[in-house]
């Protein structure tokens, strides 16, 4: 397992930011009727302290709504997301104590979500990106423009187990065994060849039909989805630091 010393948010939905952060993080919830959506809109998207905080809250913000629910998590722009910030998390920035274990806890709660998951992948998702999106039930992903990837195995930090256990959950081994090992980078058409995406659509429609492939899941019964997540994903769930209770 990787050391972590080696590897602002603003939220319109309650609680108050550090606006003249430089490094401020949007995370945008927005609901469409029973659907809520999760934009990430800072660039790359890349995981830190704040970043991290806000997407936690964007989930307990979803699971405390009663009713009908769904969830989609999508970017802007170029890119998905392109997992860790590095450069912060190399320089020890503030709030780097604990971080990974985090991001591991963030991947284990997609996993275990108590509602059905829909990945819009709107451009690159690598790495911890890539582990975000292979975290939801399903991934709609662009059809001309961007790469699923797990460059690990280039940049010389070794998958924790906990990673692996994300995306094992839902990828199939073949191609689990051909991306870890080889940092092959899957376009929309390569990946729906592959088992990781679902399906494609424009960049247009990609949101679109995200939402309404989440709306036509969303009056499933919230605790039986939870339930069979859990006797689905367990291992996993608990590798990532989120241990399933039994129902």
């Amino acid at each position: 397992m990787p050391n972590p010393d080696r590897w602002g948010r603003e939220q319109r939905y309650g609680h108050a930011v550090d606006e003249n952060a430089d490094d401020a993080t949007t995370i945008d919830l927005e609901r469409r009727g029973d659907v809520w959506v999760l934009h990430m809109d800072n660039g790359e998207n890349r995981f830190n302290r704040r970043s991290i905080d806000a997407l936690h809250a964007a989930l307990d913000e979803v699971e405390a709504a009663d009713g009908p629910c769904a969830l989609v998590t999508t970017g802007e722009g170029k890119f998905f997301s392109n997992g860790l910030d590095l450069d912060w998390l190399l320089a020890g920035g503030d709030g780097s104590e604990g971080f990974l274990d985090d991001v591991h806890r963030l991947f284990g709660r997609v996993l275990g979500f108590g509602a059905y998951t829909v990945a819009a992948v709107n451009g690159h998702a690598f790495a911890g990106g890539a582990m975000l999106a292979s975290a939801h039930d399903r991934i709609v992903m662009r059809e001309d423009r961007g790469y699923w990837c797990l460059p690990e195995v280039d940049l010389g930090l070794p998958l924790t187990p906990a990673m692996y256990a994300t995306v094992a959950a839902h990828i199939p081994e073949a191609t689990l065994r051909d991306a870890a090992l080889t940092g092959r980078r899957y376009s929309g058409p390569d990946a729906l060849a592959a088992g990781i995406a679902h399906e494609l659509a424009s960049e247009g429609d990609l949101l679109d039909r995200a939402v309404e492939v989440a709306a036509a899941m969303a009056g499933k019964s919230r605790a039986v989805l939870a339930e069979h997540k859990r006797l689905m994903y367990a291992d996993a769930m608990a590798t990532c630091g989120v241990p399933p209770a039994a129902s």
